[in-house]
């Protein structure tokens, strides 16, 4: 399937909600916990932030944003980008940290229509907040980082930050791709007996996404791969980060998979 990009206008009407009665900037408020930060590049990179809490500038929940409990919108900052997950397209921009603000240019965006129409509203929500230049901060609660957006207008939005792999590993993974068969096969654990794992094997591909060489032979995988819920019957090739787990537990693997992307999926047979 195609996908077509165009640039997303910040200039929406939802900005006539965001107007301060007297034009004045509202003062951020200040978490409960360590003292507000602005928050450099390698902070931002180190994890994944989840919208926890929005509210205007009276205090009043923003319910428009929270459209599924069960995927928060969500930031992430990557080499001088930030992209926006969870929302009804992915959208994305380069951005900038001026004098405390942060600055994002103009985002592009993937040209999808929802059938939920609160999920689509949310793209021009979030996108309208990030193109005003609003106020950023990080501050520490318990052990817990929170980031905070502060408008002119006085929306707030906080930001739960969720440690990437690379931030609760120590260092970048080493991508691989493994194709997993459509079936598990039985395998010993000496925690889990009976248990069943997941039967891979490394595929390559070249410069330009096209699969080279020989696949590797087919083995156990006696471990799970994160963010990845195998499918009996369905054949996969999944683009993986695999990362050296420092000090294991007795009996626990000394490497852990991520899953990065799913490459190929058909139904076995096919």
């Amino acid at each position: 399937m195609r996908v077509h990009l165009l640039l997303l206008p910040l200039a929406l009407a939802a900005c006539a909600t965001l107007a301060t009665a007297n034009g004045a900037p509202a003062t951020p408020p200040r978490s409960a916990g360590s003292k507000a930060t602005t928050p450099d590049a390698a902070l931002l990179g180190g994890y994944h932030w989840q919208l926890a809490k929005a509210t205007n500038r009276y205090g009043q929940r923003i319910a428009a944003m929270f459209v599924r409990s069960e995927k928060p919108l969500q930031l992430d900052f990557d080499h001088g980008r930030v992209s926006v997950r969870n929302s009804c397209n992915g959208m994305g921009g380069n951005y900038r940290i001026v004098n405390g603000q942060l600055v994002v240019g103009p985002m592009m965006h993937t040209m999808m229509a929802c059938a939920n129409f609160m999920l689509n509203r949310l793209d021009s929500l979030i996108s309208v907040r990030l193109g005003i230049r609003p106020t950023i901060t990080v501050t520490r609660s318990g052990g817990t980082l929170l980031l905070q957006l502060h408008t002119k207008a006085g929306d707030t939005l906080v930001f739960t930050g969720i440690p990437t792999p690379e931030t609760r590993y120590g260092g970048p993974g080493v991508t691989e791709f493994l194709e997993v068969s459509p079936q598990t096969v039985p395998c010993n654990h000496p925690l889990m007996p009976s248990s069943q794992c997941l039967d891979v094997r490394e595929v390559h591909f070249d410069a330009n996404g096209l699969k080279t060489g020989t696949p590797g032979d087919w083995h156990v995988l006696a471990q799970g791969i994160e963010d990845y819920t195998h499918q009996p019957g369905v054949r996969n090739v999944l683009r993986v980060k695999r990362y050296t787990v420092k000090n294991p537990p007795a009996d626990a693997p000394a490497v852990a998979y991520v899953l990065d992307m799913v490459v190929e999926s058909a139904t076995a047979g096919h």
